[in-house]
């Protein structure tokens, strides 16, 4: 349960920290989760910012899974155990 938590935890902050695209801030997030797929005209301009906007979401979900993983490790079990 802690890695899921720590990977929606970290997907948050990293959709929270993405880059922000000069005099526009950051870009939506159904056009941060299309990779910019969705944009047309002159926002294509803006794909490599919802490509890396996407990556900072999928590494921060990654790094807070391992963050719930070792926390799970290393902390002891409440369950109680039963003879």
């Amino acid at each position: 349960m802690r890695i899921v938590v720590g990977a929606m935890l970290g997907g948050i902050l990293g959709f929270w920290f993405r880059p922000s695209v000069p005099l526009l801030g950051q870009l939506p997030l159904e056009t941060v989760i299309a990779r910019g797929g969705n944009l047309r005209g002159l926002d294509v301009i803006l794909k490599g910012i919802a490509e890396q906007s996407f990556n900072y979401i999928v590494v921060g979900a990654i790094l807070g899974a391992v963050v719930g993983l070792v926390l799970a490790r290393i902390t002891p079990s409440q369950e109680k155990k039963t003879c």
